[in-house]
């Protein structure tokens, strides 16, 4: 297990899912803010997965030059950041136009039909 995950599963858990996860849940509600594009959220998962793997090897031994740790690390984090970048855009759009859109999902918003009150 320890090989598809990069690092040990308690290390996994707590570094990347639990602490960089959380950084990524905050720094895609952050870029929503600011309204900025997915390309930016990338960026900043790149930045979070080394920092992941820095961590991992200064605190818990792993291995820091490892491509496959960085790789499953930074896609997860990026996950993690992506879906609360789009969750906040949503619920942005919503909530700032309430008279244009109306919610459909976490994930997406629609046009509001004035028919449809």
């Amino acid at each position: 297990m320890e090989t598809i995950l990069g690092s040990s599963v308690p290390v996994f858990v707590f570094l990347t899912v639990l602490v960089f996860g959380g950084c990524g849940v905050l720094t895609g509600q952050t870029l929503a803010e600011g309204w900025k594009p997915v390309s930016n959220v990338l960026a900043y998962s790149l930045l979070l997965g080394a920092g992941d793997r820095f961590l991992a090897w200064g605190l818990f031994g792993e291995q820091l030059l490892a491509p496959w740790g960085f790789l499953v690390h930074t896609v997860v984090i990026g996950l993690i950041t992506l879906t609360a970048h789009r969750i906040a855009i949503a619920r942005r759009m919503v909530n700032q136009y309430p008279w244009l859109y109306e919610p459909a999902g976490p994930f997406a918003w629609r046009e509001r039909n004035p028919a449809r009150g």
